[in-house]
């Protein structure tokens, strides 16, 4: 790999962390913090990112900067994970099979939608 794709991964990178931040922010101000619903529009979003660039069928290296770089530090399975488990600490059973159920099945669902998308592109 060259410096200048290292370059633009960290860029792209940052770009995409600090755009989660802001997301999940904005989202969670609103709604509050008691479910993750901020969490839950990142990944989703995210997922039908992903399933755009993959149904585009970009060249290695753009997917690597789109895919990688963009959507891979703008979503967060850790962050999901945490919030999920935090849920049945705090004994909210509803809240954590519906933010598990909710994230698999919407963000399979999410990714196919834009993969259909971007395959029509």
């Amino acid at each position: 790999m060259t410096v200048v794709l290292w370059i633009g991964v960290v860029l792209i990178g940052g770009a995409g962390s600090v755009l989660r931040f802001v997301v999940d922010g904005a989202i969670a101000s609103r709604t509050g913090r008691a479910f993750p619903y901020g969490t839950l529009v990142v990944n989703l979003s995210g997922a039908a990112a992903l399933g755009l660039i993959t149904g585009l069928a970009l060249r290695h290296t753009a997917a690597l900067l789109a895919g990688t770089a963009a959507v891979g530090s703008y979503t967060t399975f850790s962050t999901w994970m945490f919030e999920t488990q935090r849920l049945g600490e705090n004994r909210q059973v509803l809240g954590l099979a519906a933010n598990v159920v909710v994230s698999v099945v919407a963000g399979i669902s999410a990714a196919a939608l834009g993969q259909l998308i971007g395959n029509h592109l």
